[in-house]
C-alpha cells in the first residue's frame, strides 16, 4: 500500500497506460481484477485535436473506478497546462506526464521519452503542470535517451523536487525502444535517490517476476503493461503471490469464454456497432493467443464486422474447446 497525494494504493500492480489499448472498457476489467491504479492512453497536450474521435473517447470516464488517472503528452508547458485543467475539470483525480514514450510520430514532436534529453524543459513542464492543478501530478519516463546518457537519477530528483507525488521508470532508453530487456539497476537506483513513490515499468510478466522487481529496485508498485493484454487477471494473480507467496490456479476456460464475451459487449456499446466490432479483434487475439487453434480461428473472426455474428463465434469457439477437452479426457 502507498499514497498518490490523497490517493491509497491497495495493489502494488498497476496498469500501464498503452496507446490503443488501455481504453475505458479495459481500465475497468483491470481495476476488478485489482490493479491498483489504471492510467489512461495516452491524450495530446494540444486541446484543438481533442474533437476527434479517437482523443474524445480517451476523454472519457463514466463510472470509473477512483482515482481516475489521465495521461497527458507534450512539449509545450503552457499547452501541457491547459490540457492539466481541462481535465481535472473532467474528472481526472490524477495528472500523468509521459515522458517515457518512443514512438517517433511522439518523439518528433520532442514530446515522450524526447523530452528526457532536454532536462531545463523538463523542469519547466514538471514545474508549469504541479502548479496549474490541485491534483497530484504523477511522471512517467525511461532511463535517458540513450544507454550513454541515462540520466534518470537526475530526472528523478528534479521531479520529486518539483512536486511530482510518484514517478514510474520504465526499464529501457528512449533508444532501445522495446528491443532488448529492460534492466532494473537504474530503477534501483532511482528508488535510492528519491522518496516519492517509484513504479518499476518493463518485461515483468509473472507474478515471480514482479516480486523479484520489487525486491530488487525497492520500488513501491510494478507497473504491468503489455503482459496484461488479454490477461487482466494478471493484477488479480501478482496480488495472491504476493499475499501468500502462493501461485492462483489460472482462469479456467469457462472463466476466460465469459470474461472475453463481457470484455467484446463492452467494446461495442463503448466505441459502437462499426468500431466496436474492430477494436475488439486485437483483444480477442490477445486472449486467445495459448489456445489451440487460435491462429485459424483469428483469421475468421477478423473478418466478422456484426457485433452478434462475433459474440456467437467466440462461444461456438470454446464450445469446440471444451468437446474437444472432453474428447481427449
Amino acid at each position: 500500500m502507498f499514497n498518490i497525494g490523497p490517493h491509497i494504493i491497495d495493489s502494488q500492480a498497476v496498469l500501464a497506460p498503452m496507446a490503443g489499448v488501455t481504453d475505458l472498457p479495459f481500465r475497468r476489467l483491470c481495476m476488478r481484477f485489482g490493479a491498483g491504479l489504471a492510467v489512461s492512453e495516452m491524450v495530446t497536450s494540444d486541446v484543438n485535436l481533442w474533437n476527434s474521435r479517437k482523443s474524445s473517447l480517451r476523454l472519457v470516464h463514466d463510472d470509473e473506478a477512483n482515482p481516475r488517472a489521465v495521461q497527458i503528452a507534450g512539449g509545450d508547458p503552457e499547452m501541457l497546462v491547459q490540457a492539466a485543467r481541462l481535465n481535472v475539470e473532467r474528472g481526472a483525480q490524477i495528472i500523468d506526464i509521459n515522458m517515457g514514450c518512443p514512438a517517433k510520430k511522439v518523439c518528433k514532436k520532442a514530446a515522450g521519452s524526447a523530452l528526457l534529453a532536454n532536462e531545463t524543459l523538463v523542469a519547466r513542464i514538471l514545474s508549469a503542470v504541479v502548479a496549474a492543478v490541485d491534483v497530484p501530478v504523477t511522471l512517467k519516463i525511461r532511463t535517458g535517451p540513450d544507454v550513454d546518457q541515462k540520466n534518470g537519477v537526475a530526472i528523478a530528483r528534479m521531479a520529486e523536487q518539483s512536486g511530482i507525488a510518484a514517478l514510474a521508470v520504465h526499464g529501457r532508453t528512449r533508444a532501445c525502444a522495446f528491443r532488448g530487456q529492460a534492466e532494473y539497476d537504474t530503477i534501483a537506483e532511482i528508488a535510492q535517490a528519491i522518496r516519492i513513490p517509484v513504479l518499476a515499468n518493463g518485461d515483468i510478466e509473472t507474478p515471480e517476476q514482479a516480486q523479484s522487481v520489487l525486491r530488487y529496485t525497492g520500488a513501491s508498485a510494478v507497473m504491468i503493461g503489455r503482459a496484461a493484454q488479454g490477461r487482466p487477471w494478471i493484477f488479480r494473480e501478482i496480488n495472491h503471490f504476493l499475499e501468500t507467496g502462493q501461485r492462483l490456479a489460472a482462469p479456467t476456460l469457462t472463466e476466460i469464454q465469459q470474461l472475453l464475451c463481457e470484455h467484446i459487449e463492452a467494446l461495442h456499446r463503448f466505441y459502437g456497432t462499426t468500431m466496436g466490432p474492430r477494436i475488439a479483434r486485437k483483444h480477442v487475439g490477445w486472449y486467445l493467443k495459448t489456445q489451440p487453434n487460435e491462429e485459424a480461428f483469428r483469421k475468421t473472426f477478423n473478418q466478422i464486422e456484426c457485433a452478434q455474428q462475433q459474440h456467437a463465434s467466440v462461444q461456438n469457439y470454446f464450445e469446440q474447446l471444451r468437446l474437444n477437452e472432453d474428447k481427449a479426457a
